[in-house]
């Protein structure tokens, strides 16, 4: 089982890969995401995006700046203003 993640700016798509769980810095605070998540919508906060491809395995870092986050059958969309690198 995996979770389709898709990280996009205004200017370009930046990821878009099959992966098992992202930890969103959101606005209330962190949140965690797999494959099959009620679907939800929540803006979030300057921070790190981890991205866990495989289960146990260590996240990768991916920092952004401001933007949105989408829950949806189709899986995560991280809508960021900014993303470093």
């Amino acid at each position: 089982m995996a979770l389709h993640f898709e990280l996009v700016t205004p200017a370009k798509l930046v990821r878009s890969e099959d992966v098992h769980m992202v930890v969103v810095p959101g606005a209330e605070g962190e949140f965690g995401v797999l494959e099959g998540h009620a679907p939800f919508m929540s803006t979030i906060r300057d921070g790190a995006v981890q991205v866990y491809r495989t289960e146990g395995a260590a996240p990768e870092e991916i920092e952004v700046r401001g933007g949105f986050a989408e829950v949806s059958e189709a899986g995560l969309t991280v809508l960021a203003e900014h993303v470093e690198g």
